[in-house]
């Protein structure tokens, strides 16, 4: 029979998931607040507001749910409602179903992590971040964990992809991170995100066993002066400025994605130099050749 699969927080990365598992054979519906980008998608439209209790009661009954809502500024409360209070909201409709979804998969994030030394962390690692988006992405972590739904957590590390290019922008302004202290960057791309995705919920259609967390950052960590003075030579820009004051209060770390690549999971742009090369080519930055 026909799978199907309920996108909540429909957007960029819920698009592109979304055409991978109609390929795949899966009934798709997307919920988000406005569905008129999903016109002509072959994705069902659903409008939704968290917020309204009768739509979240209204919710269909589904195979997989995924949830992959975005908060709309980065402030305290917006991330409470988007991600703590809305999946509270979430699975308390479908524990009270008689047909419980076979899988709720609740994207997360690698901000989950305090560490700033470059260390190596992995699904074992105590995530203990201090700010407030960590925390909460953490709470909304634990109770997922603690439903008697079953539920996987992927932690996605800093997400680029088209429209998402900001590091290209500031490297042609001629901005450039410093060499040191090495301040280590994660990041995968938009089409990795959704390929984990519908990765994970393929391999749980054929039965085999889910983790209950996955990190999902691509195979090269690096620092983040290296990133951008790679793209710098794409672009061939020469930096003329050193940004300091807001790398003091990031993060530094290394992701480890041994776990998902162990089910299977092989990454379509594995490093930043396949990543950006693409978004680079399909955005237009790159100079003509002379």
């Amino acid at each position: 029979m026909k799978k199907t699969t309920l996108i909540l927080g429909c957007g960029d990365i819920g698009m592109v998931l979304g055409r991978e598992l109609l390929a795949a054979g899966h009934r798709v519906i997307g919920a988000r607040r406005s569905v008129a980008p999903l016109e002509g998608s072959g994705i069902e439209p659903l409008p939704l507001d968290l917020n309204d209790e009768e739509a979240l009661a209204a919710l269909p009954d589904a195979d997989y749910v995924v949830y992959i809502l975005s908060a709309d500024r980065f402030d305290e409360a917006a991330y409470r409602a988007a991600y703590l209070d809305g999946l509270k909201a979430v699975l308390q409709v479908y524990e009270g179903r008689d047909t419980a979804p076979k899988r709720l998969l609740f994207v997360s994030s690698t901000s989950v992590y305090g560490q700033k030394e470059g260390e190596l962390v992995d699904e074992e690692t105590q995530a203990e971040s201090a700010g407030f988006a960590g925390a909460l992405m953490r709470e909304a972590e634990q109770a997922l964990r603690a439903s008697p739904l079953p539920g996987t957590t992927v932690r996605f590390s800093g997400i680029y992809g088209p429209g998402r290019d900001r590091l290209i922008r500031q490297v042609l302004e001629g901005r450039i991170a410093p060499a040191t202290p090495p301040m280590y960057s994660n990041r995968i791309h938009r089409d990795d995100c959704a390929g984990v995705l519908a990765h994970l919920i393929g391999l749980d259609a054929q039965g085999e066993s889910l983790e209950e967390l996955y990190l999902a950052s691509d195979c090269a960590p690096e620092p983040l002066y290296e990133v951008m003075a790679w793209l710098a030579g794409q672009l061939k820009v020469e930096p003329t400025e050193v940004i300091q004051a807001p790398l003091r209060k990031r993060s530094s770390k290394r992701c480890d994605n041994t776990r998902l690549r162990e089910t299977g999971y092989v990454f379509r742009y594995p490093s930043y130099r396949e990543g950006y090369a693409q978004v680079m080519k399909e955005g237009g930055f790159l100079p003509e050749p002379v």
